[in-house]
């Protein structure tokens, strides 16, 4: 279930002139990927340039080949019985079972295919199975020819009768992407079972005319584990955006070659099942006349399915099936693309849905239900979903060639730069002016390089990450003017005018306040890549100059020449990464004013992270400082501040109260992270003992209502903390202060539940505060009830503090949300340098 952050009230431009190469007119389609991802995150450029793969990482993500026939005959490899799989209690298919349920069917016709395409956080395989009518290699690669046509040429392709009646309709199922919402991998694996057996003419129909794809469990990770989240801690289905997870680029990458027109992502547990379309707001980004009809269409389609299953809520527990989009006001939007239903359509999905299948099975249920009762239950799941599954084929069947239609009209209107097109009222019954969401596309987006840019390094990720989705980019061959704005030969140009316009804005435009038109939002509703992934994008409305297409990011390391000491600021994730690749080597390392200095002696090591971080070290103009060793943490934080904090290179330790009051031997750590499961005042006599002497040498950061909660308790800093309004999310205009974390901030930062600190007693400095204009960006940020809370409350106040208390601790403490979900990558260097000076002043993760 897309579980919302707020209780519902139900169960629920101007023209670009932009001169490319050939190549870059008409991109042919790219050959079969070998790696296109190295699974734990580094980007395309490291890759480039040959480093190793982090300890532990996941094996690389492969994409689906388009120089093979159908069927492939893999023999897919089975791992070890696992008698704990979560999946065994509810009689459905434990993950050790899918394989050689997989391997049987590969053997018993030519319609069925299995490939391995990733794998997840804790290393288990990834399976894509295609069901279609038998291909030969040849007309493998003709469906991929088709399919370049359709996104590369889209104009002609519209006018092509022949190439869609030849084209085979894709369509991606999706199943079990939260791992304890089992039934989707199960109804997939019997609709293979039927399709790979079926002698009905029909389905030899469908066969010859679709290629059905199933990505069996998106999460095996929480299958075989019995929970929400993968092996990482993370919710896959709000990491499409960000992409952090291997499970989600295996996702996204499927979803890039494969262009489906039509999607299911199966979930639970909603009773009635719940369908989307979804309620507004709708995302402005997208074709929405050409996906709210297909989409409410096949909604109806769905719906007719499960309710004719003939389950009652008398004698089955089962309610009729609800649709958002007909059924409530509002709280179950598509405003973030940050869900897999709601990343689809910027690859071409026109009929993309959400399904909530209604008998719930998880949770308390799972633990304290009789198996009778929950195997009854799952049995029933399993039939609604696969009800679902044969009215999408069904419907792709019957809507073939409009279907195929309407996703070369979105490349259409990309690749000519059209406007934003106002759906018409009424295009689908119900379909008011609340319903109305558009935006204006500019020319094209400018990632500067020079003295323009912020950050060469950031810039370099940003362009990796848009490459990887997809988005076209082009790199400057010689300097050119955009309005007022000139800019050096290798910027970056993100020409509109492509078939995926709608992805590339909505990732690196602000965003818009949607405060005053919706009450309640379903998750975020702020994400802006261009400013929260700490580079600088500009905007243009007409751009003249000759670029090649970018495949990666140019390499941005450099060491200058010379003998003397080098230094690294520290502004960026990839150089926190870098600074602690050299503190593990154990390079001495003196930190001071957010900059890293690194002995001459240090060279070879400093070249070695240059090129694998992408970072740029200077002469260093004095070696002053205090002496760095890696920084130890102990974190009572969120799975996704865990992970991001191990990402950049800390040695981090999870805690709690419950392993305080067990007896926490401190002598291991640097720092105390504080954001969630740790309360002061739940600390036993010893642990609180064991902690005050801790805070004499120690650092601690703080984080929310936990961290505010853990100062204030332990008699840190002398500030009061203000809770703004507890649903409000976004991103905030910030003013940097003057202390030893604000300085090398961007001007935004990503707020949820925001905070804010007031009354700063002596000693204490505002690292950041929120601008007094706006400072919502975009979002969703209105007052509370009583009218307090909201961001005219914060305007002003510090968002960020530091100080020392009486007993030494420095502490640093965040309002914002500078690591939620492993997503505002610009933010990522101001908790590092809160790190390293916290331990640093304090003579914690000081050398001898």
């Amino acid at each position: 279930m897309r579980l919302p952050t707020a209780l519902l009230g139900v169960a629920v431009a101007a023209a670009l002139l932009v001169i490319p190469q050939a190549a870059q007119a008409a991109r042919p389609e790219p050959p079969p990927p070998a790696v296109r991802d190295s699974g734990n995150g580094p980007e395309r450029n490291e890759v480039a340039a040959g480093a190793p793969e982090r300890s532990g990482a996941p094996r690389a993500v492969t994409g689906v080949s388009s120089d093979q026939g159908y069927p492939r005959r893999t023999r897919l490899p089975v791992p070890p019985e696992n008698p704990a799989d979560a999946s065994i209690k509810l009689g459905l298919v434990p993950y050790h079972g899918i394989a050689p349920r997989l391997n049987d069917l590969l053997g018993r016709g030519d319609r069925v295919s299995a490939e391995i395409i990733g794998s997840s956080y804790q290393g288990r395989d990834l399976y894509l199975v295609t069901v279609t009518a038998p291909e030969t290699h040849v007309e493998v690669r003709e469906q991929a020819r088709l399919r370049a046509r359709i996104e590369n040429e889209p104009a002609a392709a519209a006018h092509d009768p022949e190439l869609i009646k030849r084209y085979k309709a894709p369509i991606f199922i999706n199943g079990n992407i939260h791992g304890n919402e089992w039934e989707g991998t199960d109804a997939a694996l019997r609709t293979i079972e039927h399709l790979a057996t079926s002698t009905d003419p029909a389905v030899t129909d469908l066969l010859k005319r679709t290629r059905l794809y199933f990505n069996i469990t998106a999460n095996p990770d929480g299958r075989v584990n019995g929970v929400r989240q993968n092996g990482a801690g993370f919710d896959l289905n709000r990491d499409f955006v960000t992409a952090s997870q291997s499970e989600v680029r295996a996702m996204r990458q499927v979803m890039i070659d494969t262009q489906p027109v039509a999607m299911l992502d199966l979930h639970g547990y909603v009773n009635g099942t719940l369908i989307e379309p979804t309620t507004p707001p709708h995302g402005a980004n997208y074709e929405y006349d050409l996906f709210i009809t297909n989409t409410y269409a096949n909604g109806l389609n769905m719906e007719a399915a499960v309710n004719g299953l003939g389950y009652t809520p008398e004698k089955d527990g089962v309610e009729p099936v609800q649709i958002p989009f007909r059924d409530s006001e509002e709280g179950w939007d598509d405003w973030p693309p940050i869900f897999t239903p709601q990343y689809a359509p910027f690859h071409g999905t026109v009929a993309a849905h959400t399904v909530e299948i209604p008998l719930r099975v998880n949770g308390a249920d799972y633990t304290n239900l009789p198996v009778t009762e929950l195997r009854r239950r799952s049995a029933i799941n399993t039939d609604v979903a696969a009800a679902a599954i044969r009215a999408t084929y069904g419907f792709v069947r019957d809507r073939h060639d409009r279907l195929i239609a309407d996703q070369i009209e979105v490349f259409r209107r990309g690749s000519a730069g059209e406007p934003s097109k106002v759906v018409p009222l009424g295009i689908v019954p119900g379909f008011g002016p609340e319903d109305v969401y558009n935006t204006t596309f500019p020319g094209a987006y400018v990632i500067p390089a020079g003295t323009g840019q912020r950050s060469a390094t950031a810039a370099a990720r940003l362009v990796d990450h848009l490459v990887a989705n997809d988005v076209r980019v082009g790199r400057a061959e010689h300097p050119f003017r955009a309005g007022a704005a000139s800019y050096p030969a290798g910027s970056y140009v993100v020409d509109m005018r492509q078939p995926k316009r709608g992805l590339a804005n909505v990732l690196l435009e602000p965003g818009a306040d949607i405060s005053p038109k919706v009450g309640t939002m379903y998750d975020i509703s702020g994400w802006s890549l261009g400013l929260l992934w700490g580079a600088t994008v500009a905007t243009a409305d007409a751009v003249s100059v000759r670029t090649s297409p970018v495949q990666a990011a140019a390499p941005t390391g450099s060491v200058p020449d010379g003998r003397g000491a080098l230094a690294l600021k520290v502004t960026d994730a990839k150089e926190v990464m870098a600074l602690n690749a050299l503190l593990a080597q154990g390079v001495e390392v003196t930190w001071g004013g957010g900059t890293a200095i690194v002995p001459s002696a240090a060279r070879a090591a400093a070249r070695t992270v240059a090129d694998r971080y992408g970072v740029a070290f200077t002469v260093a103009g004095t070696t002053a400082g205090a002496r760095l060793a890696p920084v130890r943490i102990a974190a009572a934080a969120s799975a996704d501040e865990l992970f991001t904090l191990r990402e950049l290179g800390f040695a981090v330790t999870p805690v709690s109260t419950a392993v305080l009051n067990a007896g926490f031997d401190w002598s291991g750590t640097d720092v105390l992270y504080v954001s969630s499961g740790l309360s002061h005042a739940a600390l036993n006599p010893a642990a609180r003992t064991a902690l005050t002497a801790f805070l004499a040498t120690g650092g601690v950061i703080g984080r929310g209502a936990t961290g505010a909660a853990f100062n204030t308790a332990a008699g840190l800093l002398s500030v009061t903390p203000v809770a703004g309004n507890p649903d409000a999310n976004g991103v905030v205009r910030t003013v940097a202060g003057n202390g030893p974390v604000g300085p090398g901030s961007p001007e935004h930062a990503f707020v949820y539940s925001p905070r804010w600190f007031t009354g700063l007693g002596a000693g204490v400095t505002a690292e950041q505060s929120y601008a007094t204009t706006g400072p919502l960006v975009s979002g969703h940020w209105r007052p509370n009830e009583d009218g307090t809370g909201g961001p005219e409350a914060a305007r002003g106040r510090a968002a960020v503090v530091s100080g020392r208390d009486e007993a030494g601790a420095a502490v640093v403490l965040f309002g914002t949300e500078p690591m939620f979900r492993n997503h505002p990558k610009g933010l990522f260097a101001q908790v590092a340098r809160g790190v390293y000076w916290s331990a640093a002043v304090t003579g914690a993760a000081v050398t001898p």
